[in-house]
């Protein structure tokens, strides 16, 4: 089965058309983030996900850890799934289920070491699906993505044929090495932002590239 494609860090509506055009299943809308790439007002996510398609997701990126205020970002942006990048409070997963059942989680598993397997298992029992990026949450200004950077793939292996879930490989990829990550992790889907994009837009060269490649 070919892998799910995720564009990330979607700014406008002729970029989730471009993306979509070439085959996402998924586009990625960055709410506001300590750091990193892609971040857009609630009212552009919200126009954004106006326009995708019912059989395709509409990811939220949101940095809130309060079930309450995810929530009313979601009520703010109206996704269709919710991508939580940082690591939540205890209830929040709950609080989600009660108050807006039909919309997807993903939960961001960042990979450091081999405690990101325990982590990841865990919280696959909560989730529709997990992404495993290259941030540091522990960072002063924490990283919750976009870095461009591969992280530990043999890490990355182990919890995908654990999971419970359908994990998303995301954190340095293009076409150049999609291949290589298909080969060693075997992810459900791939998730990109700077790997598909030249001086921070989306470049149709890349997004082609990396869609035969991954694809091939």
């Amino acid at each position: 089965m070919k892998p799910k494609i995720k564009i990330c860090c979607i700014s406008s509506i002729e970029e989730a058309n471009i993306a979509l055009s070439y085959g996402a299943d998924a586009l990625g809308l960055v709410g506001n983030m300590p750091s990193g790439p892609g971040v857009i007002s609630d009212e552009t996510i919200a126009d954004i996900a106006k326009i995708v398609p019912n059989n395709k997701l509409s990811f939220l990126l949101t940095s809130e850890t309060d079930g309450d205020v995810i929530v009313q970002h979601h009520h703010a942006t109206k996704t269709n799934t919710i991508q939580l990048v940082d690591e939540v409070m205890p209830d929040t997963f709950t609080t989600l289920r009660n108050i807006i059942p039909t919309i997807k989680l993903v939960q961001v598993i960042h990979v450091l070491d081999e405690k990101s397997i325990d982590e990841a298992l865990a919280l696959s029992e909560k989730v529709d699906y997990l992404l495993l990026d290259s941030g540091n949450p522990n960072l002063a200004v924490k990283e919750l993505g976009g870095t461009g950077r591969v992280h530990n793939w043999a890490i990355s292996k182990q919890i995908v044929e654990q999971s419970k879930v359908p994990v998303f490989l995301a954190g340095g990829l293009h076409a150049d090495n999609v291949k290589e990550a298909l080969d060693k992790v075997n992810p459900y889907g791939f998730d990109l932002c700077s790997g598909v994009r030249t001086n921070k837009k989306l470049d149709e060269q890349k997004l082609a590239a990396f869609f035969k490649a991954a694809w091939q």
